[in-house]
Order: structure tokens, then sequence, then C-alpha cells
């Protein structure tokens, strides 16, 4: 099971990314985008998601993936729940977010030096 410690671990190396609380939630931003938020809890996370493979992962993974809050249905978007995470699967998901976010040229150097 994964932690707001590693969630942390992994955003900290990301170009541009920073922490921010709002409203008792723990976000994580490329400029004014949210590309991660932890609930109160620190139980689920939603996080950016491409809006076409959402309905495949929420089919193939109920335990693990949740459909959004209604008002974020809209929006790139998808919840999970950290105990059914591994690091390496939590940190594939805050990079595939992060790089949702980020400009191609930032996107291109991380990747090229990572």
């Amino acid at each position: 099971m994964v932690d707001l410690t590693d969630i942390r671990a992994v955003a900290a190396d990301l170009p541009r990314s920073y922490e921010v609380l709002v409203r008792d939630r723990i976000k994580f931003r490329v400029g004014q985008i949210v590309y991660l938020a932890v609930a109160p809890d620190e139980q689920t996370i939603g996080i950016g998601f491409p809006r076409e493979e959402r309905a495949a992962a929420l089919a193939a993974e109920p335990d693990k993936f949740l459909p959004p809050r209604p008002s974020d249905e809209r929006f790139q978007w998808i919840e999970v729940r950290l105990a059914a995470l591994e690091f390496d699967e939590l940190r594939e998901l805050i990079l595939d977010a992060w790089a949702m976010c980020v400009p191609k040229k930032v996107r291109a150097e991380y990747f090229g030096k990572s």
C-alpha cells in the first residue's frame, strides 16, 4: 500500500509541480492545473486520467478505480484507492497525470533524462 509520503516522493522531482492545500485537500499542480488531489482521509486520490480510457479502467479494476464525483466527470479525472496500489503503479499514474499538464518540451526533457 502506498501513502502520502510516496506521492510526495514521486511529485517532488517533477518540473513545475508544486503542492498546495485547498479546503483540507492536498493537491499537486502544474501552474493552475490540478493533476492530483488527495482525499482528506488519505485513502483515495483523484488524478488526471484520459477520459476516453476511464470506462475501461473502471470496468477492468473496480476494486482500484472509482468514478469521479459528478462535478468532475467532465474533466480528465478518475479516483483511485491507495490501498490497491503498489509504488510502481502509483508512480506511473502520477507521471501520466503530470505529463498531461506540462508543455511538450518539459515532458520531453524530463522523460529524456529519466
